[in-house]
C-alpha cells in the first residue's frame, strides 16, 4: 500500500512539474521620454469606480504619470 501511495505521489509531482502555467510576458522596456504603452486602471471619483485608459486622453490633454512607492501604506 505504501509503495502505491509513493508511486502516485511521484507521478503527481512529475505531471505537476510539466503542467505549470507559462511565465508572464516581461514588462515593456521604456526609457524616459518614450511614449507610454496604453493601459487601463480603475479610477475612484468619490462615488463610482470606473476604468480609465491612457488612450482616452490621446490628443485631448497632456498626461503626466507619477508613481508613489508605498503611497497610502502607512510605511
Amino acid at each position: 500500500m505504501r509503495r502505491v501511495a509513493l508511486s502516485i505521489m511521484a507521478l503527481w509531482l512529475a505531471v505537476s512539474a510539466f503542467a505549470q502555467t507559462p511565465a508572464p510576458k516581461p514588462p515593456p522596456k521604456i526609457k524616459v521620454g518614450d511614449m507610454a504603452p496604453d493601459f487601463t486602471l480603475l479610477a475612484f471619483d468619490g462615488k463610482d469606480v470606473k476604468p480609465v485608459s491612457l488612450h482616452d486622453f490621446k490628443g485631448k490633454k497632456s498626461v503626466v504619470l507619477a508613481f508613489y512607492v508605498f503611497a497610502f501604506t502607512g510605511g
